[in-house]
């Protein structure tokens, strides 16, 4: 199906434009960075999940659907009559799915084709190992599991659904017990570490990549499940779970920067070759550092994540760079804001 052009309005003032999402996810910092660079916005929300907009006073408008499942042509009507530039999220992916979105009329930040490389996980690794990037070992079957591994189940939304098997024998006890009907899942090397999740933002206006901020994932019962010593876990029969509560700040030491830089070039560049006008904007580099410093990726993001949510007014990172709080919501904004004004507002949209 042919992707549809959207059609550009002809203003260079970023007033007359408005930047939208969905009321989930990193939507509050998207709001309140159109704000901080004088732009307007709107949230669409579901009904009964308006309260956090209304309660932070961060949205200039709300509209309200009954479900994400009737976004319809109609919504997307008014989008563009308010000029409307929507800002994708994981939330956003999730319920909208990849086929509403590539049809989509309003403008949309971002590559839309990107989605199929960053949601195909044979395609996400090809990527990655296109860019040189140090990944785990991924097992073709479980009869070939002869170490720790985790398991993944595809679009496991938050880490739900993931668990840690050392053999054939446990990976079929826990899958046959606990997701007899999910199929469709990976079995990755369990690599022993500290989890990063490294935030870029790369700008096609200023050809400069930027990491933003690090953050790693507050899960449970993982991160709970090491209060209780290691004879009462064991009689508690629990299995670890990784579903994602929260995120928590971190400042990676220094001299593994370079490297990080290193890799989001690599991965910005072959994704120019994948698709279009390849990855541009937020995007996050899931990894593992092990003791040895080693780097390993087990996913990428191609939008903004949530772990950029504790950096509402900046990060160490954006502190050393930028003279005002500068949010990925606001960096966003000012990508959008700085298209409009020169009149290349087409280069940011997909």
């Amino acid at each position: 199906m042919a992707k549809p052009k959207p059609i550009l309005p002809a203003s260079k003032h970023p007033k007359d434009f408005v930047i939208a999402t969905i009321g989930s996810h990193s939507a509050l910092q998207i709001l309140k960075g159109a704000r901080d660079e004088g732009m307007r916005n709107l949230v669409i929300c579901k009904k009964g999940t308006e309260r956090p907009y209304k309660a932070y006073g961060v949205a200039d408008e709300i509209i309200t659907i009954p479900d994400y499942k009737d976004w319809n042509s109609a919504l997307e009507e008014e989008l563009i009559k308010r000029n409307a530039i929507v800002i994708p999220h994981g939330s956003f992916i999730a319920y909208m799915g990849h086929d509403r979105v590539r049809t989509m009329q309003a403008m949309y930040y971002g590559t839309k084709e990107i989605l199929e490389w960053e949601s195909n996980r044979d395609m996400e690794r090809q990527w990655l190992e296109r860019a040189n990037i140090l990944l785990p070992r991924v097992f073709a079957k479980p009869e070939d599991i002869d170490k720790p591994v985790i398991v993944k189940f595809h679009g496991a939304g938050g880490g739900f659904g993931y668990f840690v098997a050392k053999s054939p024998e446990q990976f079929y006890e826990v899958k046959n017990k606990k997701y007899p009907d999910e199929n469709d899942f990976v079995i990755q090397e369990y690599i022993v570490g500290v989890p990063i999740y490294i935030h870029y933002f790369y700008s096609p206006l200023t050809k400069e990549l930027e990491i933003m901020s690090m953050d790693k994932r507050y899960e449970s019962n993982a991160d709970s499940i090491g209060r209780i010593k290691a004879e009462d876990q064991l009689a508690a029969n629990i299995h670890t779970s990784y579903t994602i509560v929260g995120n928590i700040p971190i400042v990676i030491r220094e001299s593994l920067l370079p490297e990080l830089f290193e890799m989001g070039d690599r991965v910005v560049k072959v994704s120019k070759q994948l698709c279009g006008k390849g990855l541009f904007g937020p995007f996050c580099l899931e990894a593992i550092v092990t003791r040895k410093l080693q780097i390993f990726v087990f996913e990428i993001s191609a939008r903004i994540v949530a772990g950029t949510n504790p950096f509402i007014e900046g990060s160490p990172y954006t502190a050393l760079k930028y003279d005002v709080p500068m949010s990925t919501g606001r960096r966003i904004a000012r990508d959008i804001k700085q298209a409009i004004e020169a009149g290349r507002l087409e280069e940011i949209l997909g």
